[in-house]
């Protein structure tokens, strides 16, 4: 199969604030982990890959059962900061994956993201007036997860670890597509024990999501 799209979780986070590694949380029977590679999958990327951190036990025990299409990477060095498992990601998949030319890039405490999501970023990220970077937006506010063209990955894999991928999507705002989507979970992140009983309490019977606070703003 060709790839050309591939959908990367950034997971090696150290959840010092969680006490336990998010990946492996539950949120409607099902881990963080499984909920951002069955949004990825669901929403029509072509392959994935989960960037784990130097102990990377807590992150293939989180995997779904029976999924087998999930590529593990560790980043040896996360404290560098979050960009930093983004690179490990990218050079993962530019040597495996030659003909890929979009990633999406989510994040393991963003459990709430539709595939929907996945699927109109994709869809934006690919149409006639395709852009090098595709952001979520639900309410105005900019979430995740992020679309970045093969065009811009070269600017990411040599961006200032503290500075962050902020840099490159602010760099030229010509670049940047905000996509508004019915999606509320692009704006949840959970790092504390108190995120996680908010998300696990605070839904619709639909499934809809109240309480949205905004993500980290890029």
């Amino acid at each position: 199969m060709s790839v050309r799209s591939v959908g990367i979780v950034l997971a090696a986070g150290a959840s010092r604030r969680m006490g336990t590694a998010k990946a492996v949380l539950d949120f409607d029977g099902r881990s963080f982990l499984a909920h951002a590679l069955a949004a990825l999958d669901e929403g029509g990327v072509d392959a994935r890959v989960v960037v784990a951190g130097p102990a990377p036990a807590s992150v293939i025990a989180a995997l779904p059962a029976g999924d087998d299409d999930v590529t593990v990477v560790q980043n040896l060095t996360p404290d560098r900061g979050q960009v930093s498992s983004l690179k490990v990601g990218l050079a993962h998949v530019s040597a495996t994956w030659p003909d890929a030319t979009l990633a999406v890039v989510t994040l393991v405490d963003h459990p709430a993201v539709r595939p929907s999501t996945v699927a109109a970023l994709l869809g934006a990220a690919r149409g006639p007036e395709a852009h090098a970077i595709v952001v979520p937006a639900y309410g105005g506010r900019r979430g995740h997860p992020v679309v970045f063209a093969s065009t811009v990955w070269a600017e990411l894999l040599a961006a200032d670890d503290a500075l962050g991928a902020r840099v490159v999507v602010r760099a030229d705002a010509g670049r940047v597509r905000i996509v508004e989507v019915d999606d509320g979970g692009i704006l949840i992140d959970v790092d504390t024990p108190a995120d996680l009983q908010d998300l696990r309490t605070t839904r619709r019977a639909d499934g809809r999501l109240l309480g949205l606070r905004p993500a980290v703003k890029r």
